[in-house]
């Protein structure tokens, strides 16, 4: 992979972010902010629907970005994916094939496509590097979710080698922080331990009780380094023709589920025992990703669980408070 000395996008340059207002969106927009550019272009759904075909185009002719970060989904945890497969599909395949397209007609100059380390086999190799995609099944517990961002990656390279459109993905693992979905059964794991935990240590209970046996490992990304890890792809990162068009961004850290209930239940405060049902689903075993590549363009991680989790728990009893959570 070939790195850059000079920025492969410019302040001048306008950049709109599909879904600033979802976790990933919000932070890769503060990302840009503190990188000093101002040409940030925004819409919430009310205002376009990516749904829409024909009104995504309108919008990309009437305001011309010439960057975009595609960082919009139907997003949800295990309990979302199993009740609502065909939204997870229909939704996240419209999205990106709306967006990604329109951008490509629109003379776009470069795009980055959002997407998630779900993508992998559920048995890859690991840490898993980014050559095991297709390799294996899926996960079956998110797979409409993931085949849907495989073909969001797969439609980016096909536009780089017929067309030569100026598009990248990055594959982030499970991510955590500031705008995150706290719905008791629609969350990802990390947001709905901070809530169970936090409502607990309220309620002074003696116990909580987990899904699953614990023993699955995962690795957690705040999600200010992901918005940092997007500004640093759109300014340094070009693969060349022969090369992978997606890379992974993490920590390259595991931990156990258990450990992270354990992390969780300090940073909230709970003192009670912390029981698990191991008759509910546990996912995939292992989910690490190999981060070396994007490490040697001269990335890393820079927020540790720990603090990010102290943070985290913050922010959310800060919105508790405010009654800006999200149900």
């Amino acid at each position: 992979m070939s790195d850059c000395t000079s920025s492969l996008i410019t302040f001048a340059d306008r950049i709109f972010v599909a879904g600033h207002l979802g976790m990933a969106g919000g932070a890769i927009c503060r990302a840009l902010q503190r990188r000093g550019f101002s040409q940030i272009l925004t819409a919430s759904r009310s205002e376009l629907d990516l749904l829409d075909g024909l009104a995504v185009e309108r919008w990309f002719a009437q305001h011309q970005p010439s960057v975009v970060v595609l960082a919009a989904a139907k997003v949800g945890g295990i309990h979302a994916n199993a009740t609502y497969p065909a939204d997870f599909l229909l939704e996240n395949l419209k999205i990106q094939t709306h967006v990604i397209e329109t951008a490509w007609r629109s003379g776009v100059r470069r795009l980055l496509f959002l997407g998630s380390s779900c993508i992998y086999p559920k048995f890859a190799e690991q840490p898993i590097r980014e050559e095991a995609l297709l390799t294996g099944a899926l996960e079956p517990t998110n797979e409409w979710y993931a085949i849907a961002k495989i073909t969001g990656i797969k439609l980016c390279a096909a536009l780089r080698e017929q067309h030569g459109f100026d598009a990248i993905s990055l594959m982030p693992t499970n991510l955590y922080g500031p705008g995150d979905n706290y719905h008791p059964t629609n969350s990802h794991v990390l947001p709905a331990l901070i809530r169970r935990f936090h409502e607990a240590a309220e309620r002074a209970d003696a116990s909580v009780t987990c899904w699953g046996t614990g023993t699955p490992l995962r690795e957690f990304l705040h999600v200010d380094d992901l918005g940092e890890a997007c500004v640093f792809a759109l300014e340094h990162w070009q693969p060349t023709a022969d090369q992978l068009q997606h890379l992974n961004v993490g920590t390259g850290v595991d931990l156990t589920i258990r450990e992270l209930a354990e992390a969780v239940a300090e940073a909230t405060g709970f003192r009670g025992t912390i029981t698990w049902d191991a008759s509910k689903p546990d996912g995939t075993p292992k989910k690490q990703l190999d981060v070396s590549r994007l490490a040697a363009l001269g990335w890393r991680a820079r927020i540790p669980l720990r603090q990010g989790l102290r943070d985290t728990v913050r922010h959310f009893r800060d919105q508790l408070d405010q009654q800006l959570i999200r149900l």
